[in-house]
């Protein structure tokens, strides 16, 4: 297991999201958590996955406290429609014209993991197919302003109520869709 492996190592999870700690936690080992305040610009010329590694590189970077024990897991996630990333909204009403341009249509999510030692790193993609269905005006107007989605990238959360109403077939990961791959991210651990 995990636990015993990694009993010796500061286990240090490089995000702010509730979802990442909530899923991080599923896997049985202990952890911290330390938020890295990141510019998370990026280069114009990357596409798909290419920037969400690179934001994992870019969020390890911003780790100054290394101590020989510690393994640092940085993740991103983007939603990837139309050749472009649909990012964290930066208003309610970019939110609701995010979901009104999803609904209807597929897009992909990607989520990058990176997990870095003093030693070494390894940087990981999985991607998602979400379709949504036909959601209303009315839908999305609800769902913005009561659950105010500003901190998702493309404006929305799966395990939220949009979510049930709104996604009609995925191809891939639930949890990759909701920010961390554990299956790969298990996998990755246990060889690293």
């Amino acid at each position: 297991m995990l636990a015993d492996k990694f009993k010796n190592h500061r286990i240090i999870l490089a995000s702010q999201s509730p979802r990442r700690k909530e899923l991080l936690k599923g896997l049985d080992i202990s952890f911290m958590t330390m938020p890295l305040h990141v510019d998370e610009s990026y280069p114009t010329d990357l596409k798909g996955e290419e920037i969400t590694a690179y934001l994992c590189h870019k969020k390890a970077e911003a780790y100054q406290n290394w101590q020989p024990n510690d393994i640092l897991i940085t993740a991103d996630t983007i939603v990837w429609k139309d050749e472009r990333a649909l990012e964290k909204p930066r208003s309610i009403k970019e939110a609701k014209e995010m979901i009104y341009n999803l609904q209807n249509n597929k897009h992909t999510v990607i989520s990058s993991v990176g997990i870095f030692s003093p030693e070494k790193h390894r940087i990981f993609s999985d991607t998602v197919q979400v379709t949504f269905g036909k959601i209303s005006q009315e839908e999305i107007d609800y769902y913005v302003d009561k659950y105010r989605p500003l901190d998702k990238a493309g404006a929305y959360g799966v395990q939220e109520w949009i979510g049930y109403i709104g996604v009609k077939r995925m191809e891939g990961s639930y949890y990759t869709v909701m920010g961390l791959p554990v299956y790969p991210l298990y996998h990755e651990l246990k060889d690293f």
